[in-house]
């Protein structure tokens, strides 16, 4: 079975967040226990399996894993998956994916593929007791943000959100406890981007994530209604970095980023 590695969010190799990608034939998916043993193997934030769909409102069935689960959305895979296909010729203009989150949307235009996410507006929280001890910062707000179920955190600057060194095993049992899917710590940016971000999610088998599309459906509603803007550019401040261009219209957001293959060969098992 031919196996890929992307970086999405990337125009260079070795930016950006690497996905594994699987295009199957038509027909029915491999055993689910594979498909996570694959991700495993591949340790990526996420491996994206995907398969002509025989729906009427979809082309291919997605479905992604982290190395330990089977995730309801994931941006960086979908754009991973979206250029591979693109790179195949088996697609052009737009794609549509059947996903555990409902149809989504990928249109490409000149190597740049733009992702259609239903938004998830943050709604102002307590601050969780012991969020301070794990991040080893003081927020400024926390915020939920709906069926994301990520926790995310604002803090003062740009530099504090560079120099987080969490303590993982602490974010991991705030999680746990809280029954969030990560934390996403962010902050205005003061290098030619609108906001950077960094995101964390250690009970999902991801201690850091380089590039995390999910996340930026509840920080592009955020900073839009902070800036007063709907187009936003974001960047991830991860040790790969990558950019994310934002547009919140509506109900939805938009997210748009380049890819590079980096790895394309046979998987023998």
């Amino acid at each position: 079975m031919r196996i890929r590695v992307v970086d999405a969010f990337a125009d260079r190799p070795f930016t950006g967040n690497p996905a594994g990608v699987c295009l199957l034939e038509a027909g029915a998916w491999p055993d689910g226990a594979w498909m996570q043993t694959v991700a495993a193997e591949m340790q990526h934030a996420e491996t994206a399996f995907a398969r002509p769909s025989e729906r009427a409102d979809a082309d291919w069935d997605l479905r992604w894993f982290t190395p330990t689960i089977e995730v309801d959305l994931c941006g960086h895979a979908t754009l991973a998956t979206t250029h591979a296909l693109v790179s195949d010729g088996l697609v052009s203009g737009k794609v549509s994916f059947a996903t555990r989150s409902g149809v989504l949307t990928a249109a490409i235009d000149d190597g740049w593929i733009t992702l259609d996410f239903p938004v998830n507006r943050p709604a102002v929280a307590e601050v969780p007791a012991g969020l301070v001890e794990a991040l080893g910062a003081e927020p400024v707000s926390v915020h939920s943000t709906g069926e994301l179920s990520d926790v995310l955190v604002v803090l003062a600057d740009e530099a504090a959100v560079r120099a987080l060194a969490p303590d993982l095993g602490r974010v991991k049992a705030l999680n746990q406890r809280d029954r969030n899917r990560g934390t996403i710590v962010t902050a205005p940016a003061d290098s030619g981007y609108d906001f950077v971000s960094r995101f964390f999610a250690p009970a999902s088998g991801i201690p850091e994530d380089p590039v995390c599309g999910s996340a930026h459906t509840a920080l592009a509603p955020y900073w839009a209604e902070r800036l007063g803007r709907d187009e936003l550019v974001g960047y991830q401040a991860s040790a790969r970095g990558g950019v994310v261009r934002v547009a919140t219209v509506g109900d939805r957001v938009q997210l748009t980023g380049q890819a590079v293959t980096t790895l394309d060969g046979q998987l023998l098992v």
